[in-house]
């Protein structure tokens, strides 16, 4: 067995699942140095280090999706605000959510080097997390409701504001798996190599 074939056993856990409780497999405590874990060892361009989070438990969570509903009901049109207040009820259902921030502060430095910056800050630490909550045995699925609810966030729990809001990781129990079969695009339509036995 290769020294990776662990890792990638692990990686395989990471799917989307909507079926969740409200409770947790593990304490609190071991929540919070999951996250800290993941957010502290996470790469970053030139070593910005510009990720932050905000762990929501237990009913400090249900009002973040309380507050999505009442957000929703405001900018969604009407003909499809069933369908979005649906979602936002199934993740309310869960124990907790890590939201990502990025802090722009950090870039400043950076781009008076190398100019603006125009890399996905955010999304490296994602994977690790949910992986992570994953092999916990909790289900997880990651949102997108920044645009609409990230000024109340930032109202309700005190978030500084140069914290930009990126994305939500929900999760809770798992009482179900993935609701569909995940398909893959043709791995060798997006990976290239060039040089060496399997080059071309």
């Amino acid at each position: 067995m290769s020294a990776s074939t662990p890792f990638f056993d692990a990686v395989k856990t990471r799917r989307s699942v909507y079926s969740i409780a409200p409770e947790s497999t593990i304490s609190d405590e071991r929540i919070k140095e999951i996250v800290e874990t993941a957010f502290l060892h996470c790469p970053s361009p030139f070593n910005t280090q510009s990720t932050r989070g905000l762990i929501l438990l237990g009913q400090e969570h249900e009002k973040l999706w309380d507050i999505a509903l009442e957000a929703a009901g405001a900018v969604i049109p009407p003909e499809r605000l069933p369908f979005i207040a649906s979602r936002v009820k199934r993740f309310r259902e869960g124990y907790g959510t890590v939201l990502f921030f990025d802090d722009h502060t950090t870039f400043q430095e950076t781009a008076e080097i190398v100019g603006p910056a125009t890399w996905p800050m955010v999304k490296d630490q994602m994977p690790e997390l949910w992986t992570a909550l994953s092999l916990e045995n909790f289900g997880c699925s990651l949102q997108h409701y920044s645009s609409f609810i990230g000024n109340r966030v930032h109202a309700t729990w005190h978030v500084p504001m140069n914290w930009t809001l990126k994305a939500q990781l929900v999760f809770g129990k798992a009482i179900g798996g993935p609701d569909r079969e995940k398909t893959f695009k043709e791995v060798g339509e997006r990976v290239l190599v060039r040089g060496g036995a399997g080059g071309n």
